[in-house]
């Protein structure tokens, strides 16, 4: 069985979103996603965000016919540490991330990098709400 893991915020739920987790079945009998927890978005987002709280992005994820499994982690530390639990076959993580340090990518046998889908993105819907 190939294990696909993903993590980010998944904020405000889009089509690249979506389609990185059909990209990630078609590649893997189990599809794993952790997310950011509340108080790491606001670390790394800012304090407006996350706009949905952790409860309510576990949720939504978990009923998404291409996730198995969502968990949830505080601190870059927490992350590797479920990365290296899992020992996924396979990390996938955007493309923007190309040319830096992957966590924990020693714990995967493989990283893969999704191209982000033009014109989607979480932080691009708010301001686009924001300004109407």
């Amino acid at each position: 069985m190939t294990r696909v893991f993903i993590n980010g915020c998944f904020d405000v739920l889009h089509r690249g979103h979506l389609e990185l987790f059909q990209y990630a079945r078609e590649i893997g009998a189990e599809v794993v996603v952790a997310l950011d927890n509340d108080d790491k978005v606001r670390r790394d987002k800012g304090p407006s965000r996350p706009i949905n709280k952790l409860c309510d992005r576990k949720f939504f994820i978990s009923k998404l016919i291409d996730v198995d499994k969502v968990v949830d982690f505080a601190t870059k530390h927490d992350l590797e540490r479920l990365i290296e639990e899992m020992a996924p076959d396979i990390l996938i993580v955007g493309s923007d991330w190309r040319e830096k340090e992957v966590v924990g990518a020693q714990y995967a046998k493989e990283v893969r990098f999704f191209e982000r889908i033009d014109g989607y993105s979480t932080t691009k819907i708010i301001q686009d709400i924001s300004s109407r």
